[in-house]
């Protein structure tokens, strides 16, 4: 198959365990993206958690960003296609949050809101390793209800850092009836978008924007808010990091991301 189109998860995936990305890793993907072949990234991030990867990913010209909320099109900082989150149901996430002590994070078009007194705990949530760049990177925020009304169309996703995976199943089981789009991530969080937008329903929408046939992709990632798109795209690649109920529904397993398992499968694939 002559594939048109590559898309990466971020963290675990194209980033290592150190939440860098490799010299080899952007090298390969910068030659790739001269290829004419489409490589997007495919992340939960929100385009202001992406701010420090600004130089290694210049050549990407698409995102699927805060896990299918929004396309992007970095080459001319705009979004091509966003799905917001209902108000009225943020209000209630923000309710069931807070009852159980997490910490909350909303995701607009541009910006990643949250507390300064969270970020500040960020290890009790099991989100220690990315303290330095929610603190350069995150607007602070001390009233979310207000918040919310102020910006009732531009949140597109909301993530809740529980203190324990007892928590979180918690209010799993809160919201399960809520129409969202409800994944586990990290140790202990919940990533919130509304019902039917995931990862995979963005690459059909930049499938189709970019005329690519969906058979024509690949899909690489290493966690559960990746099964969607790994089982959507052309050909799936599970991370060596990965679970094994990942590796089990890929069709292709290349090393892990301290390892350069992305540079692999370009150069396996492409």
């Amino acid at each position: 198959m002559n594939y048109k189109l590559l898309a990466l998860d971020m963290d675990g995936t194209v980033l290592n365990s150190e939440k860098k990305i490799s010299p080899k890793t952007a090298d390969a993907i910068s030659e790739l993206s001269k290829k004419k072949v489409a490589v997007v990234l495919s992340t939960g991030r929100g385009l202001a958690e992406l701010a420090d990867y600004k130089t290694e990913l210049k050549s990407i010209h698409y995102g699927i960003l805060v896990s299918g909320g929004m396309i992007y099109d970095f080459f001319n900082s705009k979004p091509v296609i966003t799905h917001p989150l209902d108000a009225e149901i943020v209000l209630k996430l923000i309710d069931g949050a807070e009852i159980e002590n997490a910490m909350i994070q909303l995701l607009t078009e541009t910006a990643s809101v949250t507390r300064e007194e969270d970020i500040l705990n960020m290890e009790t949530f099991g989100m220690g390793i990315y303290q330095d760049m929610y603190y350069r990177n995150c607007v602070r925020c001390n009233d979310f209800r207000k918040f919310v009304s102020e910006n009732s169309e531009k949140i597109l996703k909301f993530n809740i850092y529980h203190r324990s995976t007892e928590s979180r199943e918690t209010n799993f089981k809160r919201f399960e009836n809520f129409d969202l789009k409800i994944d586990y991530a990290e140790k202990t969080a919940l990533e919130i978008t509304p019902k039917n937008i995931s990862k995979a329903s963005g690459l059909k929408e930049l499938c189709k924007f970019l005329k690519i046939d969906i058979a024509e992709t690949v899909a690489v990632g290493d966690a559960e808010n990746d099964i969607e798109i790994l089982k959507t795209a052309g050909f799936s690649v599970a991370m060596g990091n990965a679970s094994e109920k990942i590796k089990k529904i890929a069709e292709f397993v290349t090393a892990d991301n301290d390892n350069d398992g992305v540079a692999k499968v370009i150069e396996k694939f492409f």
